[in-house]
């Protein structure tokens, strides 16, 4: 996107409200990733639209983007989050101690992949924000839970604009993380059952419908 128009598009957005805003600001305060105002605002909206009930989220960290999406869904929704990074996961569960909503978000700890295999769904709506090397190898589990007509949103898919790139372009230890996202993508573009647009919002977004 043009620099322009990312800076001024950053500026409609408002600073974080109430306990929300105040995670966020702890969170960059101690370098932990949280999601980009830009990313926020589609979230938000997406999930007004689709109102899901049943919502799966692969990467924690200290539970902001899974206390923003609980303001978003029907009451009686429920989101299940998976982290694996063992210094964040206390944090998370505070988190959603202060904001009283640890009945509506259950945190799962351990490796994406083994819990996983070990769920059953369906879920309506499922947001992956974790490790993007591992995305093409969480996809079969991720579609395998995700309903006929339910929403995936994989978000950071572009890496910095380094995609864009030849893969002799980029640094060597980039390497298989670049090639990991293109196949990702490449997929996401190309099976029958899916239908996805790629945004260039934020670092990069990919919508992904599950057809029917």
């Amino acid at each position: 996107m043009d620099e322009r128009m990312a800076v001024y598009l950053a500026s409609l957005e408002q600073n974080g409200q109430g306990l929300l805003g105040e995670i966020e600001r702890e969170a960059v305060k101690s370098s932990v990733p949280v999601i980009r105002k830009e990313m926020q605002s589609f979230l938000k909206v997406l999930l007004q639209i689709q109102q899901p009930l049943s919502v799966l989220e692969v990467g924690t960290a200290v539970g902001f983007s899974a206390l923003l999406m609980s303001s978003c869904i029907p009451e009686e929704g429920h989101i299940t989050t998976i982290e694996n990074y063992e210094k964040r996961i206390p944090l998370a569960r505070e988190n959603f101690r202060r904001a009283g909503r640890e009945e509506q978000i259950t945190l799962l700890e351990g490796d994406a992949l083994e819990i996983m295999k070990g769920l059953e769904g369906p879920y309506d709506f499922i947001f992956m924000d974790a490790a993007k090397g591992q995305y093409p190898v969480w996809l079969p589990e991720v579609l395998r839970l995700l309903r006929p007509g339910g929403v995936l949103l994989s978000d950071n898919v572009l890496q910095e604009g380094s995609l864009l790139d030849s893969r002799f372009a980029v640094e060597r230890r980039d390497r298989t993380i670049h090639e990991r996202m293109r196949s990702y993508l490449y997929e996401l573009k190309h099976r029958e059952d899916l239908e996805t647009t790629i945004l260039p919002l934020g670092d990069g977004a990919a919508l992904t419908v599950k057809r029917r």
